[in-house]
């Protein structure tokens, strides 16, 4: 038996990336999912976003190590799409017990033509949308009545200043991923009564589709000085989505029962560098 056997996961931005990296590794410890993800283009958004057939391909991989995934697409910034998918997980799987707030955007360019926009859209996702998500699942969780953990995906850019640049996308990426940290911090107090955990991770760069883009290549490349504040202490240019996912599954197991309201760095050193 693994450590989350006979629980739930819901999982948002869990099409690929680090979100399907998460069910996996929560799957392989007996969890089944709630999968979530918006499987369209944004206009904001200068890299692909994620695909339906991303989703499918979450789905098969889930069942392939004999665990029930639910997938829907659904558009984070929407409160009542997030709590259709909520309600109708909960009703196919049983129960809710681990929250992933995990999507988010990083729409980083060179030729940011809207700065006004994309910064809405970064603030609406990778903020509201986790506001959204928290708030459909945790009546679940309550009901479940035997507690329960919730992990956001803040950023290294979520302790941190460095790399700066004023544009759209680094004033929202940076905001939206300090902000989460409040609201955390906030929800640890909110949520202890009923034996709920909250806690934020704080990733450097991954190797996924969101940092390994052409969009990203031509932003990093405008100024040697903003690659350079982005690299690690470790002599690694980016960490795997295991690593982030490694970290999640030890944070909502039993391992870590009294962990609540903390920033875990998984970050090579970024942020003490």
């Amino acid at each position: 038996m693994g450590s989350l056997s006979g629980k739930v996961a819901l999982i948002t931005g869990a099409a690929r990336g680090q979100g399907r990296s998460h069910a996996l590794r929560l799957a392989q410890e007996g969890a089944d999912i709630i999968a979530l993800d918006i499987c369209r283009q944004l206009e904001t958004v200068p890299y692909p976003m994620a695909t339906v057939e991303d989703l499918d391909e979450t789905v098969v991989l889930v069942e392939k190590l004999d665990r029930r995934i639910f997938a829907r697409q659904a558009d984070v910034r929407d409160p009542a799409a997030v709590a259709a998918v909520v309600d109708a997980g909960v009703a196919e799987l049983g129960r809710l017990d681990i929250v992933l707030a995990n999507a988010g955007i990083s729409p980083h360019s060179a030729d940011e033509k809207d700065a006004l926009a994309v910064f809405h859209d970064t603030v609406a996702i990778n903020l509201t949308g986790v506001r959204h998500t928290v708030h459909a699942a945790v009546p679940a969780i309550i009901a479940g009545g035997e507690g329960g953990s919730i992990v956001i995906t803040s950023s290294t850019q979520g302790l941190t200043g460095r790399g700066g640049t004023g544009t759209g996308a680094g004033d929202g990426y940076v905001a939206s991923k300090h902000a989460v940290v409040g609201l955390m911090r906030s929800w640890a107090n909110w949520l202890a009564p009923h034996r709920i955990r909250v806690n934020t991770v704080h990733p450097t760069g991954v190797s996924t589709p969101m940092i390994l883009n052409d969009a990203m290549a031509g932003f990093l490349a405008l100024s040697p000085d903003i690659a350079g504040a982005l690299t690690n202490l470790l002599p690694v240019e980016a960490v795997e989505a295991i690593d982030i996912s490694n970290a999640i599954a030890w944070l909502v197991s039993d391992q870590a029962r009294y962990v609540t309201g903390v920033t875990l760095p998984v970050d090579a050193g970024f942020v003490v560098k």
